[in-house]
């Protein structure tokens, strides 16, 4: 058996890239989905997989090590099944814009959340930041960056296609295993382009009449670079998924989910009851510190709404 990292994945093959050699296509061993597994892919970018090679110079997959971490949303609305976007990952690039198109904050926790709930370190990359010029963005911007900082996210603003903020963006993912994940159309695949030029990966436009990004990535794809930063060249791996229109969350129920909101975790101690909801509670930590500032008035309503619209009371 040989050992390697899942690069690509396409329906029922994966490309796996062993620990030396040549990448090469494999598939997954027929019984391997019979395994009860709720899972659309029982195997996803990121993975690392034992696998056997076979006469015609393709690859048997055999087993899946235990995933130190993974990201997973419903797959769909209606379905009982969920979806892994990626496995063992360093950092969580949330790229998002707040025009063309606009990414809401309710999209953006949802995402923080799940990173959040598997211990995956998270920051936000504004692109596009050579729209700010209009001054309603700027302002919108200045906002929407000064809730994350004050949750304790790291926050940048970057432009891929002026290369604004690129040099910190090396910086923070270089040597690290990073999904970049997003909208469509937030420029996901142009970052990496700017970040790897080699990379050459297919951009889209924005669609006329939606205003929202058409999908130009079609699979996930795991991109092994080498990033020089200060003076050292470190291997890293950039991760390009497809846009994601909506997050949907699984396997939550309210009275962890404020542990996943580092603002709301810091007071919760200060909550009378031991299981508050943080809703209609007496003596509730969280809301005071809303009332007071200290806790975004967003972010708990986005809080709020995930309760709402995904998670069943206990």
């Amino acid at each position: 058996m040989t050992e390697g990292l899942v690069i690509r994945t396409t329906g029922n093959w994966y490309r796996v890239l062993p620990d030396s050699g040549e990448a090469l296509e494999c598939r997954l061993r027929g019984n391997y989905r019979l395994r009860g597994n709720k899972q659309t892919n029982p195997v996803a970018v990121g993975d690392r997989v034992l696998f056997e090679l076979q006469d015609d110079g393709t690859g048997v997959i055999h087993d899946v090590r235990d995933r130190r971490n993974y990201i997973v949303r419903r797959a769909t609305k209606l379905s009982k099944q969920t979806h892994v976007i990626a496995a063992n990952i360093d950092l969580l690039c949330v790229v998002a814009t707040l025009g063309l198109p606009r990414t809401s904050t309710g999209f953006i926790d949802r995402l923080l959340v799940t990173a959040e709930a598997y211990h995956i370190p998270a920051c936000l990359v504004f692109n596009k930041c050579d729209l700010l010029d209009d001054p309603d963005l700027r302002t919108l911007q200045d906002k929407v960056s000064a809730i994350y900082r004050a949750a304790g996210y790291p926050v940048l603003e970057v432009s891929a296609l002026r290369g604004d903020g690129l040099a910190e963006l090396k910086q923070t993912i270089a040597g690290k295993t990073v999904l970049f994940s997003g909208h469509s159309g937030v420029g996901k695949s142009a970052l990496l382009n700017a970040l790897c030029p080699d990379l050459a990966l297919k951009v889209g436009a924005i669609s006329d009449w939606s205003l929202k990004g058409r999908h130009t990535t079609t699979f996930a794809e795991i991109h092994p670079i080498q990033l020089i930063t200060h003076n050292s060249k470190l291997l890293t791996y950039l991760i390009d998924t497809p846009g994601i229109k909506e997050f949907g969350m699984v396997d939550f129920n309210e009275q962890e989910l404020s542990h996943f909101f580092p603002e709301m975790r810091a007071v919760l101690h200060g909550c009378h009851f031991a299981n508050c909801t943080h809703r209609h509670e007496p003596g509730c930590a969280v809301k005071e510190a809303v009332e007071q500032g200290r806790i975004s008035d967003e972010r708990y309503r986005n809080y709020l709404s995930i309760i709402e619209d995904t998670i069943k009371p206990q």
